[in-house]
């Protein structure tokens, strides 16, 4: 283990719906006794101006896309938050989206979404590729985790980007666009009580689906218990905490050697 001392990681989320909750990125930030602010956009919550009191920024998902208008949705600013991810990764910071905030990272760099080749929601597996495999800070997921999954579309790629895991519905779950900026299209953060918000956001079609073939009934979603993926997702943000605090100069006294 590394030992901080001193400064604490200031972790900024933002939110876009209610029922988007952070989950299990929130359980691991407040357990780490990190700081921790939010812009909730759904309560018209402002953006931060600047990251310089940002540490780890962390999109959430939505039912928007990044193509999404003011006029669609007035809460929801595609342009000011790919502006802000573009200063928190051009700042040196770490930056995590998750299903829209993937997809905006992306945009943010340049690379345009896409619509995923299949609809999915439920628990299903992704595979990590060798790419994944050899990324120290995602490996321990080993070659196929089961995980959430809540979207249509997916993030687009830059040249630099690596794709980390894929799906049997979704060739992009997993991207890194650098040792400190990765997307989730899956929701590794779902708890019963998150799960909870979003299936009762979409009941009629859960229910009724019966088009999609990745698309999961509502009382089979909640039958999983979603705690291994809770832990492997805490111990890839420990991970990649601990890397950012020891190449960041924002840390000049953390100890860079181990106990």
């Amino acid at each position: 283990m590394y030992k901080q001392k001193h400064r604490t990681v200031h972790i900024h989320f933002i939110q876009h719906e209610v029922f988007e909750a952070p989950g299990a990125y929130l359980e691991w930030a407040k357990d780490r006794k990190h700081d921790i602010t939010f812009s909730k956009v759904y309560e018209n919550q402002p953006l931060p101006e600047t990251v310089d009191n940002i540490d780890i920024l962390i999109v959430m998902g939505g039912p928007q896309d990044p193509g999404t208008t003011r006029e669609e949705c007035p809460h929801f600013d595609a342009q000011a938050e790919k502006a802000l991810i573009q200063k928190a990764v051009e700042a040196g910071r770490v930056v995590v989206g998750i299903c829209l905030g993937s997809q905006l990272i992306g945009e943010a760099l340049g690379a345009r979404f896409e619509h995923s080749p299949e609809k999915e929601i439920g628990v299903f597996p992704i595979r990590l590729t060798a790419d994944g495999l050899k990324d120290e800070k995602l490996n321990h997921f080993g070659v196929s985790l089961a995980v959430g999954h809540w979207h249509n579309d997916m993030p687009g790629l830059t040249p630099q980007s690596k794709v980390m895991a894929t799906s049997a519905g979704c060739p992009r779950q997993i991207v890194a666009y650098s040792n400190l900026v990765y997307g989730f299209q899956c929701h590794m953060e779902l708890t019963p009580e998150v799960v909870e918000l979003l299936i009762a956001e979409e009941l009629d079609f859960l229910e009724n689906n019966t088009v999609h073939a990745y698309v999961q009934k509502p009382e089979e979603i909640c039958k999983h218990n979603f705690s291994e993926m809770n832990e492997k997702l805490f111990q890839f943000l420990d991970k990649l905490a601990e890397e950012y605090r020891l190449t960041s100069s924002l840390f000049p006294d953390f100890e860079k050697t181990k106990k």
